[in-house]
């Protein structure tokens, strides 16, 4: 007798990017700009002139390449701009399960980090 054996592969579950602390004091509800439908674990990064957080891009000057933030769960601002829950300071976070733009730069990469570092959102 054959036994089917069925695959699924599971996203990221929300806060699974926390390794250690992101309690209460390491979140903010945070407004996801248009446009965008995110994955939990996304390096975020805020417009200055309006607040909105977006997906962090080290090749704009709008804010956004600067790294503010990690997104704790998927977001879809597909039709609008969206709440969000994000880690914005004082955790551990897992490298592995962070996200940054496609065609971002090891050196971007690392800065983004530190950016994030200096929020004591601890990559390891």
């Amino acid at each position: 007798m054959a036994l089917l054996q069925n695959t699924t592969t599971e996203g990221t579950r929300t806060a699974e990017v926390v390794l250690s602390g992101g309690g209460s004091i390491s979140r903010e509800k945070v407004l996801l700009i248009s446009g965008q439908n995110l994955k939990a674990g996304a390096v975020l990064g805020v417009i200055t002139a309006s607040g909105k957080y977006t997906l962090h891009d080290a090749a704009a000057a709008d804010g956004s390449q600067n790294a503010a933030a990690v997104l704790l769960a998927d977001c879809n601002a597909t039709g609008g701009d969206a709440a969000a829950l994000v880690l914005a300071r004082l955790a551990e976070i897992k490298t592995e399960l962070l996200t940054f733009k496609a065609g971002i730069t090891a050196p971007q990469r690392t800065a983004a980090l530190a950016a994030l570092a200096a929020k004591f959102l601890i990559a390891r």
